[in-house]
């Protein structure tokens, strides 16, 4: 499934309030705060909730989890305002049914491993209970890849999964592959998190705003050729 309409953007591991109000002022459309004590993107949820509070209303808040009790992603998510659930880990339907369930309107994301092997098969099923897809790309050794073709080769296999969500498409993306993601892939939205970084957690607001001027070039020149 190909998207055809505006590029959506999310920047994930918000740690600060200013690399929030500069993404904002970018025009991101979603920022991504991570509940993961190992990762160096990891927030509190109280200082996660004074952040999100500053957001205008159209700007969503993301909550990042990895294999958490689900009575914990229910608290969290009531707790900070979350509009959004992205599942990292190794959630299962059952997880997704209940807690889409509990904590509805916010919306529920099923982040995938884009690897040789994945198929329809194991996707679909999560569809009733899940809103959308983060499909995350990686190299072999487990590392993003972010030089030139980087992206070609992932086409077929996301064409093979038939997917009948909308979904964002992560790994490696800085300004300069986003365009080549977006012409090769065209998926729904993109989610940058090292790429727009000067160390994890921290971000650099220069690269936010070249990041979002390569994504909106794209776009513009898509709108022009229909």
């Amino acid at each position: 499934m190909k998207y055809q309409q505006r590029t959506r953007v999310k920047l994930c591991g918000i740690t600060r309030l200013e690399d929030a109000t500069a993404a904002v002022k970018e025009g991101v459309d979603a920022l991504g705060f991570v509940f993961c004590e190992e990762s160096p993107r990891n927030i509190d949820p109280e200082d996660a909730r004074l952040i999100i509070e500053t957001l205008p209303p159209m700007v969503q808040a993301a909550g990042v989890f990895t294999d958490l009790r689900r009575k914990e992603v229910e608290e969290i998510v009531h707790y900070c305002g979350l509009g959004l659930v992205q599942l990292h880990g190794a959630e299962s339907i059952k997880y997704c049914e209940r807690l889409s369930r509990k904590v509805t309107p916010c919306r529920v994301l099923k982040a995938l491993q884009v690897v040789p092997g994945l198929s329809a098969a194991e996707i679909t099923p999560f569809d009733p209970f899940v809103h959308g897809y983060l499909l995350d790309i990686h190299t072999d050794d487990g590392k993003h890849k972010k030089d030139a073709g980087t992206f070609d080769c992932y086409c077929s296999l996301i064409e093979q999964l038939q997917l009948q969500r909308p979904y964002l498409l992560s790994g490696g993306l800085d300004s300069a592959n986003v365009e080549q993601c977006l012409r090769e892939v065209q998926p729904f939205g993109v989610d940058v998190a090292a790429g727009v970084e000067e160390t994890p957690g921290i971000k650099n607001h220069a690269l936010i705003r070249e990041f979002m001027r390569k994504v909106r070039a794209f776009d513009h020149a898509r709108t022009v050729s229909d």
